[in-house]
């Protein structure tokens, strides 16, 4: 028998991708600063940016230019600098941060977890033996170390 373990904390953002967006997410943060809107590296296809709504510090977003909901779209060379990128990603974390390992994954459509199913990007998450708490659960609080602001100049630092 599966025990439940409820995640209220997730709700609210769930509920915010339930709102019919005019604009994307992923289409609008290369046209800020790089610090404004946490861009740790553009590449020619793609970028890397600070999660605004992160599991843990650290989490990553690789995210293509190009807007598609899938990587089937995505040519050859997008993939590649993804990849490529997705790899430089764990090396800066890992020098950052010394996690103790990652999740790396793609929800690709809204049945899969996609909170913007629209614009596909690569989940970069950095992780520590017992980094799941039960803060979430019974306070409705997800507690990370550091401020998103002070992740950023460290990744920014370590980005070689």
């Amino acid at each position: 028998m599966y025990r439940i373990l409820w995640n209220p904390w997730r709700y609210e953002y769930i509920r915010s991708t339930l709102k019919p967006r005019r604009k994307c997410v992923f289409c609008e943060l290369p046209k800020k600063k790089d610090e404004e809107a946490y861009i740790v590296y553009r590449g020619k296809y793609s970028y890397v940016v600070l999660n605004a709504y992160p599991y843990n510090s650290g989490h990553l977003l690789i995210v293509p230019y190009k807007h598609t909901p899938s990587i089937e779209d995505l040519e050859p060379e997008i993939l590649m600098e993804m990849i490529e990128l997705l790899n430089k990603s764990i090396k800066t974390l890992r020098k950052s941060f010394t996690p103790d390992g990652f999740n790396i994954g793609l929800n690709i459509g809204r049945a899969a977890g996609a909170g913007v199913e629209e614009h596909v990007h690569i989940h970069v998450v950095p992780r520590w033996v017992g980094d799941s708490n039960f803060m979430a659960i019974i306070a409705s609080t997800k507690t990370l170390p550091i401020s998103l602001q002070k992740t950023y100049r460290i990744i920014r630092e370590n980005w070689e």
